[in-house]
């Protein structure tokens, strides 16, 4: 695998207008790619052997395109857009609202930065290392929380900002966060009060926050199909293996283009959302679907898991534990399972299965083991957990996910204290 490369494209918070993905795909079937894939960070990835590279980048610098190259300096800036009248009712945080916010980022961020309404659950509100979350109470301004980069300490603002300010604010504190990196970045000690002080000296349309950002209990809805809200549809699209057929995603743009449909999203599921569809179109939908023979009605069991990009051991790996749970008709209502084989990786999960080497040699790792962790209170929006089960051979694991799973029911019946002994990292 080393003569493979992987490209990802942004489309700032998983909004995709057709005409540019249309056009993207033309320039990967040039290059003949079959197939690309959505990453967590709602991402457009596709990869393709080196000896295509100059082609490839050729043909994408033509659409005049910000890509990168098996890398991660930009990430793109995850957003709960995609989830926008379909789950999030009575919010002052609007799609024009959303679009200006996005507008207004004019520069590449470094830092990965998540914009979220605070009435959802389908999106990750705390992923990034800039995480702003649209106040219940006051319009137009945000909660802020700082996660500094590469630690799992998180940090709440003291004040609230303005929406017109969250793409300048940003720039400001990614830049003080980036010119001292040796206090904000990778170090368990970052003091947020420290960098709050640095960047309250700039004018900004801010206020002190009245009281903390309560964030909402995870409940994961279901994100697949053709459903119906208000008088259009909405339809949602997973792909099992994370693959999406180039020449089906050019008919997808298309007919958005067509009947205008045009709200076509990525979701942080690694799955897209069309929005918009109208009820004269919706036979035009179905009939796509049946020609690449498109399931949309997978098991919550399998929609419930995320796991890391750009890894084929891990994909295999939760195949093994859907299996395992469809199996035994294992509910899962309500929590959301990870899988992560990199350190430092970023999964948004109530419970982590996490695979690590048990032997070290040099910088290979053999006989692999693996560990369950839990988020506090099973919230994937926390950032500390406690260790369920360590040092599981993999023969074991699909049952001990099993119980973990019944502990998560457990713990909603009768809440415990449960001591914090660790972190995701």
């Amino acid at each position: 695998m080393a003569d493979i490369n992987t490209i990802k494209v942004n489309f700032k918070g998983g909004i995709i207008p057709p005409t540019d993905l249309y056009n993207i795909l033309v320039a990967a079937t040039k290059s003949g790619l079959l197939y690309v894939r959505f990453g967590l960070r709602q991402q457009l990835l596709f990869d393709f052997a080196i000896e295509k590279l100059d082609k490839l980048t050729a043909e994408l610098e033509s659409l005049r395109l910000n890509f990168d190259i098996s890398n991660d300096k930009y990430p793109n800036i995850v957003s709960s857009y995609p989830a926008e009248e379909i789950f999030i009712n009575n919010t002052w945080l609007t799609e024009n609202i959303y679009k200006e916010i996005f507008d207004s980022f004019s520069y590449r961020p470094q830092l990965k930065i998540n914009i979220s309404d605070s009435n959802q659950s389908f999106t990750p509100m705390l992923t990034g290392n800039i995480n702003w979350v649209a106040s219940p109470a006051e319009t137009d301004f945000w909660h802020l929380f700082i996660r500094f980069p590469k630690t799992n300490i998180v940090y709440e603002w003291k004040d609230i900002v303005h929406s017109k300010n969250l793409s300048g604010m940003s720039l400001c504190i990614e830049e003080a966060i980036l010119q001292d990196s040796k206090k904000f970045y990778e170090n368990d000690l970052a003091n947020g009060d420290e960098l709050y002080e640095k960047v309250k000296t700039q004018t900004f349309n801010t206020r002190p926050a009245s009281a903390p950002c309560i964030l909402p209990p995870f409940n994961l809805p279901y994100y697949e199909g053709l459903n119906r809200y208000g008088d259009k549809y909405w339809l949602g699209i997973y792909r099992r293996d994370e693959l999406f057929s180039i020449s089906f995603l050019k008919e997808v743009c298309l007919l958005c283009l067509n009947t205008g449909a045009i709200q076509l999203c990525s979701t942080p599921w690694k799955t897209i959302i069309i929005k918009g569809i109208k009820e004269i179109n919706r036979n035009d939908w179905n009939d796509l679907l049946d020609k690449y023979q498109i399931n949309i009605r997978h098991a919550a069991n399998e929609l419930n898991f995320q796991v890391e990009d750009n890894s084929f051991k891990a994909l295999q790996l939760k195949h093994h534990l859907v299996k395992y749970l469809n199996d035994d008709d294992t509910r899962t209502f309500g929590v959301c399972i990870g899988i992560k084989t990199r350190r430092k990786s970023e999964v948004f999960c109530s419970i982590l299965v996490r695979r690590r080497p048990w032997i070290h040699i040099g910088k290979r790792g053999f006989f692999h083991v693996y560990d369950i962790l839990c988020a506090k209170d099973y919230n994937p929006n926390e950032r500390t957990d406690f260790i369920y089960s360590r040092d599981n051979p993999k023969f074991v694991l699909a049952e001990q996910l099993r119980r973990a799973v019944l502990s998560y029911y457990n713990h909603s019946r009768e809440p415990e204290e449960v001591p914090i002994i660790e972190t995701w990292e």
